[in-house]
């Protein structure tokens, strides 16, 4: 084996702990019931969780949700060029790369302390078709091409909110020019039980895109938690069908609303410019 190739291998045992990154702290913790499994806390609140042995599994409520909107792309197993704003483990572009072989992805990460322990602790240099740069999100896509992109997902957060520039009107534009005709925008809202930043950001997209659509437990619509709630955007039609019958039949069972729930639920409500 190479000297660059056993260098990019895993090794989170040896990273194991709390480290300084430039947004404050990370911490890598060993799965006690599967030697496989590491979870990522930043600034102690809970980012990524990495499975070395099996990439297409996803723990996070909101990241299987994403994962199925992932699968709906196009042709089941068809490369895609896909942007993640937002990185810490890159569970999402591990997932993409092990179930879409040969799909170009670009991560943009913020924390650069944070992308160099990543890389030297889950061997993210041998991901196949993975790039990761250290800029904010928004900042990325202004450098990206217009119209190269199959999806942009966005899971970056500043403490327990997602960054407010990466909510406006503003920034679905851009997310709009980087995508392709029938691109696709998913972006994880972390929200209160009056679901407020979801309808937000909802509103916001629906001032760029024809069809906006939300995924959420039952309870969080219901505003009975707190929870996460995924925003799925295009100028085309959703996969509804296929959202509907993946998200209900999943380990926590989603809600799909579609975009003419959505218009209801963001009626009245102003978008950030």
């Amino acid at each position: 084996m190479s000297r660059s190739r056993a260098h990019a291998r895993p090794r989170p045992e040896l990273f194991a702990g709390r480290h300084d990154v430039d947004s404050g702290t990370a911490e890598l913790i060993p799965d006690r019931d599967d030697p496989g499994g590491w979870s990522v806390l930043v600034n102690g609140a809970p980012s990524s969780y990495i499975h070395l042995d099996d990439p297409t599994r996803l723990d996070y409520e909101y990241m299987q949700w994403t994962g199925c909107v992932l699968d709906a792309l196009g042709q089941p197993g068809q490369p895609v060029d896909a942007v993640h704003l937002g990185g810490a483990g890159c569970t999402l572009a591990r997932y993409l790369a092990a179930t879409r072989p040969g799909s170009r992805q670009t991560v943009f990460e913020v924390d650069a302390a944070l992308v160099t322990l990543m890389r030297q602790a889950f061997g993210l240099r041998a991901v196949p078709g993975l790039r990761i740069r250290t800029a904010d999100g928004l900042e990325g896509l202004g450098v990206m091409p217009p119209g190269g992109a199959d999806v942009v997902v966005r899971d970056a957060f500043d403490g327990e909110q997602v960054p407010r520039h990466q909510t406006t009107v503003t920034f679905h534009r851009e997310v709009d020019r980087v995508l392709n005709d029938g691109g696709t925008y998913v972006g994880n809202v972390a929200d209160t039980a009056d679901v407020r930043e979801s309808r937000v950001e909802a509103a916001a997209a629906s001032e760029v895109f024809e069809h906006v659509a939300l995924i959420a437990e039952p309870a969080q619509l219901r505003g009975r938690r707190y929870g996460n709630v995924v925003l799925v955007a295009s100028q085309q039609p959703l996969p509804e069908d296929h959202l509907v019958r993946k998200l209900a039949g999943g380990a926590v069972r989603a809600r799909y609303v579609p975009p003419g729930k959505v218009a209801d639920l963001i009626s009245g409500v102003a978008p950030r410019l």
